[in-house]
Parts: structure tokens; sequence; C-alpha cells
């Protein structure tokens, strides 16, 4: 299975929003934020000096990440990742998680920030398995459903 990390495109957004949507709503519940920023990425993200990146197999998108500004300068989040159904387990998750990794690294980002829900466990076990660890959440944290805060710092 060759997976291709393409950058975003304007012509990708609504898979941005479908797969993100998709998997909020198997696991959670889609928050006024998220669909917000899933509606619009690129005001939220790409405008404000993110980055969205798409794995593509066979022409066909098939999961997504993005690197969201968190409004200190040179602090990002790593956020909105989805794989579609019919490809979970085949590892494009964790091809995401490294290319995004490489990329705050070669930007020479000074870490990445995630916030996640301990229920999630094969993803809270994946973030530990690249260097992420917990740390403190704030009580405002941009999402209701997260209960852990984790860091990479390079």
């Amino acid at each position: 299975m060759k997976i291709e990390i393409i950058p975003f495109e304007n012509k990708y957004a609504k898979h941005f929003y479908d797969l993100n949507i998709e998997w909020l709503q198997t696991y959670f519940y889609v928050e006024p934020y998220d669909d917000e920023v899933l509606s619009k990425p690129e005001t939220y993200i790409i405008n404000k000096g993110g980055h969205i990146f798409f794995a593509k197999l066979n022409n066909e998108i098939v999961g997504t990440v993005a690197l969201m500004p968190m409004g200190t300068s040179n602090l990002f989040e790593l956020t909105k990742m989805a794989v579609s159904p019919k490809h979970r387990g085949f590892k494009i998750g964790q091809q995401l998680m490294q290319h995004s990794i490489d990329f705050a690294k070669f930007i020479e980002l000074p870490k990445l920030t995630l916030y996640s829900n301990r229920k999630l466990e094969n993803a809270i076990y994946i973030y530990k398995k690249y260097g992420f660890i917990e740390v403190t959440i704030e009580p405002n944290s941009p999402y209701k459903r997260s209960d852990i805060k984790m860091e990479l710092i390079f």
C-alpha cells in the first residue's frame, strides 16, 4: 500500500471536513468549534500559517492531519487527524504522524501539542510511541471532549 502524503489544496477541503466529521461522530460528537474549523480550513488553519496534509492512495484521499497555529508564535497543535473507516488499521495515521513530526522539525518548531481523550487508548499509545508526553491540561481547553494534553519537544 503506497501512501503519498500531499499538502493542502482547496479541492481537498471537503475531504478534510468529511473525514473529520465521520471520525468525530463515530467516537464523540461534533462540537461547534470543530464544525467551524472544519468548514473553513483556509480561514482557521492555512491563512494563519498552519498546514494540512492528506494521505492519498491511488488518487483517493484516505486520511488527513493538520498543524494548527495556537496563537502564540511558533506553537502548533497537531490536530484533526482522521483516516477513512475502510482504511483504518493500515498505519496510515502513523504515516501522517511521522510526516507531521518531520515537517515540524524541518520548519524548526520547538514542539508540537495535541489534545485527546483517554478513551482513545490506541491513539494515546501511538502518541507515546512517537515521543509525546503528558502535560497539564489547561482548564479552558479548546475541546470539551479532551481530558489529556500531550507535547513532543524537539
